[in-house]
């Protein structure tokens, strides 16, 4: 679980501009840890709750202000690990980042229905500030090669504020997209896992 205080942030990975994780071109930040094994993961590495890379809220958000300035974004996005596991710092942020204008879509493993249900700190709050939901665990065996962005059949998107109804209405089925970066000497790969898959996995987000 996250331990970190409520204004720190246990950060996977942050890519400033991706037109890979999302609709426009995004923030998105990946976060470091999750309670779900779900077989065949595409981001193993972000499964463990670890400490390596930590993160104020005030940082991450400076960081968004900064791709805003220089890309011209139109939202962040969550994923990871799990976001609903760090809500709290993560409901921060995203309510700072729709008050500059910005939306918020989340990567989640949980059901809308049992987050709704949640009584865990911040899960409410991070809803309540969420524009665009995708959820349910990644189900290996319903692979989801039709709509974009989506791993598996059985996820769902939900436009939770009307940013996104279009969208939803009828879902992105626009070829997948592929990002590939030198990351300080790092080869990093970010997109589709189906895509990740047919080079090799190297370092992949």
């Amino acid at each position: 679980m996250n331990t970190l205080p409520e204004d720190q942030l246990s950060v996977g990975m942050i890519i400033p501009n991706t037109q890979a994780e999302g609709p426009g071109k995004r923030f998105a930040l990946w976060v470091q840890g999750c309670p779900m094994r779900c077989a065949g993961c595409c981001n193993p590495e972000y499964l463990e709750f670890t400490q390596n890379n930590i993160q104020s809220v005030d940082d991450v958000f400076a960081q968004v202000q900064k791709s805003h300035q220089e890309h011209q974004i139109e939202g962040v996005t969550f994923l990871g690990g799990e976001p609903f596991s760090h809500a709290q710092p993560l409901a921060a942020l995203a309510k700072r980042v729709q008050d500059i204008g910005l939306t918020v879509m989340i990567f989640t493993g949980y059901s809308l229905k049992s987050l709704k249900r949640s009584e865990k700190p911040g899960v409410a709050q991070l809803l309540a500030t969420t524009d665009l939901l995708v959820d349910g665990p990644f189900i290996q065996s319903r692979l989801d090669k039709e709509r974009r962005w989506i791993g598996s059949t059985n996820q769902t998107p939900y436009d939770l504020t009307g940013a996104y109804k279009e969208l939803v209405d009828n879902w992105d089925t626009s070829p997948e997209t592929l990002e590939i970066r030198i990351v300080n000497g790092k080869l990093v790969v970010n997109g589709s896992p189906f895509l990740i898959d047919k080079l090799g996995r190297k370092q992949h987000i």
